[in-house]
């Protein structure tokens, strides 16, 4: 479908995915996936949905089809220069269809999210006794095998082991929402990414990814290697918040204080703005009952670090036939080209994937707590 030395696979089914006929293929316009690291992923498919003949008068034939119907999974797999890697697996939440007029063809759009949709369709009543936050997360994860969920779970550093006689963890909501509700009380995400393989996801559950390899730069005013289409910096003062405050301790009723100074995130910049930009930091009171001293500071911690990821925004647009492979959401990448201010490593906070015949863009936002680049160097892009 896609040149440039980009093809797009297509797998779409009702219980197991199978590559989409060829008549799909050639009715499928335009594709646009979304990963972010706040919410669930979501895909949308536009069709040409021609109808002509004998075999249209009842209804288009996409529509009389099984394979679009909603709740069907739909996998994506992009291969670029031979190198392949899972862009989607979701499922079908959505039809429109859009009959056409004398200004343009009729068309039919599916709309979905990724599998994390089918963990928010029932919400339970459920108590976890004795279980720590982490062992209720990989139990709710591995009871989804229909989608080959990978757990990955990260134990908070104040982690408090709930015993039956003081508290009860008990879930009144979805699996999704629940698994959402723990990894906040950390400064955690929780969120389901495709892949590796076809037909697998990797289901995790932790603090924002700012260690590893860093994905190859992003390139600006770097001539032929210049990747970056569009690109824009904005940088909001007011974002780091400390916290301060006082609990009483469950266990021993003592009155205790809670401070934060600074955030814990592993550093991508040299200049974290709630270090730098002292005294004019925002403060803020600890809010807080029944907790222990160990989770007190826990949640303290967690909010001032999660006020301190998006000091620094970059928003911006990539060809992807230059940069030669997908960029990752919720991951790290280097960027070079628009001065020490804002060179560096950055997370990725977010991708919007846009593929049409002849073309594939990517549109990114990255995020970091402050400016100033903590390396001289980045691995360039292909």
């Amino acid at each position: 479908m896609i040149t440039l030395g980009v093809r797009l696979t297509l797998l779409i089914g009702p219980t197991v995915a199978v590559p989409a006929p060829l008549p799909y293929m050639d009715a499928l316009q335009s594709v646009q996936v979304t990963h972010s690291d706040s919410g669930r992923s979501g895909f949308q498919l536009t069709f040409q949905a021609g109808r002509s003949g004998l075999a249209s008068l009842v209804d288009y034939p996409l529509m009389s089809l099984p394979l679009l119907k909603v709740f069907n999974r739909v996998i994506l797999i992009v291969t670029i220069d031979a190198i392949a890697g899972v862009l989607m697996d979701g499922i079908i939440t959505n039809q429109q269809l859009s009959p056409g007029n004398e200004s343009g063809p009729d068309t039919l759009t599916v709309t979905g999210e990724d599998v994390s949709v089918m963990m928010d369709i029932e919400e339970k009543n459920i108590d976890h006794p004795a279980q720590p936050e982490m062992i209720i997360a990989n139990k709710i994860i591995v009871s989804y095998p229909q989608y080959g969920l990978i757990p990955v779970v990260i134990p908070p550093v104040a982690m408090d082991v709930p015993l039956p006689i003081e508290r009860v963890p008990t879930q009144r909501a979805t699996d999704l929402r629940y698994l959402t509700e723990m990894a906040e009380r950390f400064g955690y995400v929780f969120y389901i990414a495709p892949g590796p393989a076809p037909f697998t996801n990797t289901a995790y559950w932790g603090p924002p990814v700012r260690v590893g390899i860093p994905q190859p730069a992003l390139s600006v005013n770097q001539g032929p290697q210049t990747n970056v289409t569009s690109i824009s910096f904005q940088n909001n003062a007011l974002a780091p918040t400390l916290v301060s405050g006082q609990v009483q301790d469950r266990q021993s009723g003592q009155t205790v204080p809670v401070q934060t100074f600074a955030s814990t995130r592993p550093p991508l910049s040299s200049q974290p703005a709630v270090l730098t930009n002292q005294p004019n930091v925002r403060t803020t009171r600890f809010q807080g009952s029944g907790l222990n001293i160990a989770q007190s500071y826990g949640r303290a911690q967690a909010q001032t670090d999660a006020s301190t990821d998006d000091t620094v925004t970059v928003s911006g647009e990539l060809d992807a036939a230059r940069y030669g492979r997908m960029l990752q959401a919720r991951s790290l990448v280097g960027l070079r080209g628009a001065g020490y201010t804002h060179d560096g490593f950055y997370y990725v906070k977010s991708v919007t994937h846009n593929i049409a015949r002849g073309e594939y863009k990517q549109s990114f936002t990255l995020t970091r707590e402050g400016v100033g680049a903590i390396s001289p160097f980045v691995v360039p892009g292909i």
